[in-house]
């Protein structure tokens, strides 16, 4: 879904000689071809644009442009002659995307009337000629009723506002409205926002608001609400539009309008032109969130935390424009420019009133490296059986390289590995006796580091195994000629960790090269490739896919596609598996296997002692552990508040509700605190604030069990390793 809807609607040698034994192909050049082919055919097609029927829409509605026609046929064309299931766009396909399409509008049913379904269900088994012919306006038609619908609904919650609710009431409010019935009528939907708008107030008065206070509040937010619709653009409709198709395909498959195609490229770069500060929009203000470290702002030290932008100039003496209550990404975009041009900002200071003296302040427009989401690396101290060790700890957010800098020749160019081995230098002056590799919500991104990455850790061999929509098999080697690093392993994981990040923790615990911690993962075992939709430009001027192309496979020919990757030690986690995972993705792909590949398991390095030992550490510590007993009993208190689906509208009864929870959480700390010999806290407000601030416990315990298996194993070879780390880099 867009942005903007989103606010609104609140990624060497084999041990078994396989049956077929996998040809190491240039698959991923030979992909490429195809998709350009494809491209260039499905833009020629575009060129010659079919009659256009009558339109549906309104007077005054959005409606699609030509050249977004011409890319959804272009769009259709793609997914169709690309992605791995070869399915059609037919009739059949047409009422999964028009299903799809209103889960994304309307995704808890509280706008649409089940009259407006029933209405556009004449459209059903339409979806499919629109995008084939690119008469899309249906969808639009949709959009339309939806902001309609929207509107009506937040001027009926400013309407519940003018008078205080009954807070004596023995209703409730059902808030799990998944698989609710879309409202049958204009009364039953009042009812449902009534509730609604009930609930909201009472969340503001428990947490402090009086009721004029909370009215007033919740009134502003509503307005916003319809604010933020009416600035939705063409653009966005579209994109939500295609991603109902591309989304039909598979949960990865994914249209990029050419604004989110460029944050992309950042998220996989971690770079961008511009000042350096992170925004967000509260009211109708775009407000500074944070000053990004190394940036021009942070240079200059003039821009600071909640400090409102009201204005934005090109150049040193280029006209300010009044950006009060524009949408945060059309702010956002006259901010960011080219390196070396200069842009100024009309402030108003944190603090001060609407109306107060503003401030301009000029900025050279500069790169800026998102250093909070590259990888980085802390020291830990464990004292197991007497004994304190080293254990070093590298954080990995996601698998990144600044791809356009390698291609321009920078020698210094960002990725995931590199600064992996750079930081794994720096653990190694300080003498560290084992390491935790931590990927816990680290979604994945570019494969090409994932076996990299692996390739640091294992002896030169296969990482995985991928298998095109026609049944190709390429195997991926990792490209590193030897280890980096051959001392103790553990790589933490947990439900969030997907992807790229599963190939890395498969194919160490198929190595056995180490120890695999934390909570089954995602289970995303798919291959997507981005395919620009503009091949005059190389800017995505028309937006650009990502197309699932393919499946990959461990060495072992076992695929991570719903199952994951298993942690050979257990932790407890608060993510709840049955919310968060690939198999309860809508149209997920099945899971499946291949045939496995030779390879040989490590040798000459620290490997994995016996996994009965480590679980019999580990319960003994954590049944001494009071951080660990804390967050045991933290979860299970989570997994009571997620079993409800239904609240009171007593403010009584939600008061005591709270009062017993705040009670529930002040207990378990303080038992906490008073294992720990730390004095009690006398309020839930104060958890978890100050120097006494619950650590992060399943990080302490990944730390511990790898000091386990330090003491477990006597293959660690720690003078080679630092040997091996100092060889690479100077060899980079």
């Amino acid at each position: 879904m867009s942005k903007s809807l989103r606010s609104v609607a609140a990624a060497a040698r084999r041990a078994a000689k396989p049956l077929r034994r996998p040809r190491r192909v240039r698959l991923g050049w030979l992909v490429l071809t195809v998709l350009c082919v494809v491209v260039l055919a499905a833009t020629d097609a575009a060129l010659r644009t079919p009659a256009r029927a009558a339109s549906v829409l309104p007077t005054g509605a959005l409606a699609p442009t030509d050249d977004q026609r011409a890319i959804a046929r272009k769009i259709g064309r793609i997914l169709e002659e690309t992605h791995y299931s070869r399915q059609v766009i037919d009739d059949s396909f047409s009422r999964q995307v028009f299903q799809r399409y209103l889960e994304f509008l309307d995704p808890e049913h509280c706008y649409f009337l089940a009259s407006d379904v029933q209405e556009f269900s004449v459209y059903q088994d339409k979806f499919d000629d629109m995008i084939h012919t690119g008469d899309i306006d249906p969808g639009y038609l949709v959009f339309d009723r939806f902001k309609q619908r929207n509107r009506e609904r937040m001027q009926y919650a400013i309407n519940v506002l003018k008078s205080q609710p009954d807070w004596n009431t023995t209703a409730s409010y059902d808030f799990d409205r998944d698989h609710a019935a879309w409202p049958a009528t204009e009364a039953e939907m009042d009812q449902l926002w009534k509730k609604r708008v009930t609930n909201d107030a009472l969340s503001l008065l428990l947490a402090g608001k009086t009721w004029p206070q909370a009215a007033d509040l919740l009134r502003k937010r509503y307005q916003t609400v319809i604010q933020r619709v009416d600035q939705i653009k063409s653009e966005d409709v579209f994109e939500d539009l295609m991603n109902a198709y591309a989304r039909t395909y598979d949960p990865h498959t994914s249209y990029f309008s050419p604004l989110n195609s460029e944050e992309y490229r950042i998220q996989m770069s971690l770079n961008y032109e511009g000042i350096g500060a992170s925004l967000q929009l509260i009211d109708s203000y775009v407000q500074v969130m944070n000053v990004i470290p190394g940036g021009p702002a942070a240079a200059a030290g003039s821009l600071k935390p909640s400090d409102r932008i009201t204005g934005v100039g090109q150049g040193q003496s280029g006209p300010i424009t009044d950006v009060v209550g524009w949408r945060l990404d059309d702010v956002v975009q006259l901010i960011r420019g080219k390196a070396g041009t200069a842009v100024r900002l009309q402030v108003l200071p944190a603090g001060a009133a609407p109306g107060s003296k503003e401030k301009v302040l000029e900025f050279v427009r500069n790169k800026v490296t998102l250093k909070n989401q590259e990888a980085h690396s802390e020291l830990k101290t464990v004292t197991d059986h007497g004994r304190t060790y080293k254990i070093g700890v590298i954080t990995v957010p996601s698998f990144y390289e600044d791809i356009a800098a390698e291609n321009a020749g920078d020698p210094n160019y960002r990725s995931t590995t590199r600064d992996v081995l750079r930081l794994l230098e720096k653990l190694e002056t300080q003498h560290i006796d084992g390491l935790v590799l931590d990927l816990r919500d680290n979604g994945g991104g570019y494969l090409p580091e994932a076996t990299a990455l692996t390739g640091l850790f294992i002896p030169h061999g296969p990482v995985v195994q991928l298998r095109d929509r026609g049944g190709h098999i390429e195997v991926l080697d990792d490209p590193e000629q030897g280890p980096a690093y051959t001392g103790p392993l553990a790589v933490l994981v947990n439900r969030f960790s997907a992807s790229a990040s599963e190939i890395f923790a498969g194919a160490i615990q198929d190595y056995h090269r180490g120890l695999i911690i934390g909570q089954n993962t995602f289970g995303k075992g798919t291959v997507q490739n981005l395919v620009p939709l503009d091949r005059w430009s190389d800017q995505p001027v028309d937006g650009q896919l990502t197309v699932t192309i393919g499946k990959f496979y461990r060495v072992t020919g076992e695929s991570t596609q719903h199952r994951g990757v298993v942690p050979d030690v257990m932790l407890a986690s608060p993510i709840d598996p049955k919310e968060v995972g690939e198999a309860d993705q809508p149209a997920s792909l099945p899971w499946d296997r291949i045939s496995g590949v030779p390879f040989k398991t490590s040798t000459g390095m620290s490997a994995v002692p016996s996994l009965a030992q480590l679980d019999a550490e580990e319960m003994a510590r954590t049944r001494h552990d009071a951080n660990y007993e804390w967050l045991s009993a933290d979860i299970n208190a989570i997994e009571a508040v997620r079993a409800q689906h239904t609240v009171s509208l007593n403010l009584t009864e939600r008061r005591e509700e709270r009062t017993r929870e705040d009670k529930t959480m002040l207990s378990l700390d303080n038992k906490r605190r008073a294992a720990l010999g730390l004095p009690p806290l006398t309020s839930a407000e104060q958890i978890d604030k100050g120097k006494d601030k619950i650590p992060d416990v399943i990080l302490d315990q990944a730390a511990a069990i790898t000091a386990d298996m330090i003491v477990l194993d006597h293959q660690s070879l720690p003078i080679e390793k630092t040997a091996n780390v100092v060889a690479r880099r100077s060899g980079s």
